[in-house]
């Protein structure tokens, strides 16, 4: 008998039961998966679609004249939709709503570049004409034609047919034709508009040739106004430099100022 009236034959205290640990599926996220249906691979259900040429067609003829580019860069497959001419040339006018661009450039990198820039104006010259007067009438800057057609001066405009004129209002192009075309004087290949209709194709090639003599006595004019020389000379210096106005007055430059340095001397 212990203190207080207590048995001694108490039973010891029994320790607590043990905490029970949950189940280890209910440990796992609700919304786990696989990696397997996360990882978008060939071997998924829905890669087989996009090896389908008209699926691809379908798909890249929306794309921009940009993305079409890089699309042709995925895999040979791609690239054989993506490089397809009616694709590449209806990703070209649609931004500008064109009617239809006639012509094959001779390169194929003329397709990837559809800005503002890669269209111009074609503009048969007159007598009046001169380069501020056509840069008032179409609303563009006068060094925005002159770098458009490779001109050093204002003198350049007597020896040509017809002159490119930058394209300042995109709503021009809307449902209008446009021709690829090179011009040898601007020395860059673009897609031209005609506002007066189709172009000539007789005047084209008056356009890249100067062997008439109508376009001989123009360049000769223009180069007696530029050097302040006689006819004579200004036809000595356009033959000896095949017949190009800027190497001609690159030349007679080059003679200005040696005669100078010999007289100074």
């Amino acid at each position: 008998m212990g203190c207080c009236g207590d048995d001694d034959n108490d039973a010891p205290p029994q320790p607590s039961p043990p905490l029970l640990s949950p189940p280890h599926d209910l440990l796992q996220p609700l919304c786990s998966s696989s990696s397997a249906d996360t990882t978008i691979s060939p071997l998924n259900s829905n890669f087989s679609a996009l090896l389908c040429k008209d699926t691809l067609r379908a798909i890249l003829q929306k794309l921009s004249l940009s993305d079409l580019a890089r699309s042709a860069c995925v895999c040979r497959l791609w690239h054989s939709v993506a490089s397809d001419s009616q694709m590449q040339i209806q990703a070209f006018i649609s931004p500008w709503k064109l009617r239809d661009i006639v012509g094959k450039p001779s390169s194929s990198g003329f397709w990837r570049d559809n800005s503002l820039s890669k269209f111009a104006i074609s503009h048969r010259l007159s007598r009046s004409d001169s380069i501020a007067s056509l840069a008032v009438k179409y609303t563009v800057q006068v060094m925005g034609i002159k770098r458009l057609n490779n001109m050093m001066s204002d003198h350049g405009i007597y020896s040509r047919e017809c002159l490119l004129i930058p394209v300042s209002n995109p709503e021009m192009l809307v449902d209008s034709t446009c021709y690829i075309e090179v011009d040898t004087h601007a020395k860059r290949e673009v897609a031209v508009l005609y506002l007066e209709g189709e172009p000539d194709s007789n005047l084209n090639s008056l356009l890249h040739r100067m062997t008439t003599e109508r376009g001989k006595k123009r360049v000769i004019d223009s180069l007696k106004r530029s050097m302040h020389v006689d006819d004579g000379t200004a036809l000595y210096y356009l033959s000896i430099s095949n017949g190009d106005p800027r190497a001609a007055l690159t030349q007679f430059s080059d003679d200005v100022c040696w005669e100078r340095q010999v007289s100074l001397a």
